[in-house]
């Protein structure tokens, strides 16, 4: 099977998923990369605190995120 192939399969499975199913692997995407880039910031700065490496997490994401969805995720 050539990659356009597996990408039309797996195209095909998520469509059959429920909205919820899709959700679920979304935000756990979303945490494995945000615990990626934790490693990168821990390896950057190996004495940062945690407290200092979710501010530096944090930052990453408001340079990649437009201002206005990060003003609604930024409750803290």
């Amino acid at each position: 099977m050539n990659p356009t192939e597996m990408t039309q399969k797996q195209v095909d499975r998520y469509r059959q998923m429920t909205g919820e199913q899709r959700l679920l692997i979304a935000l756990n995407l979303h945490e494995m990369s945000c615990e990626i880039a934790r490693d990168g910031i821990r390896g950057r700065f190996p004495d940062a605190t945690p407290e200092m490496v979710e501010t530096k997490l944090r930052e990453r994401l408001r340079q990649a995120y437009p201002p206005q969805l990060m003003e609604v995720v930024s409750h803290d």
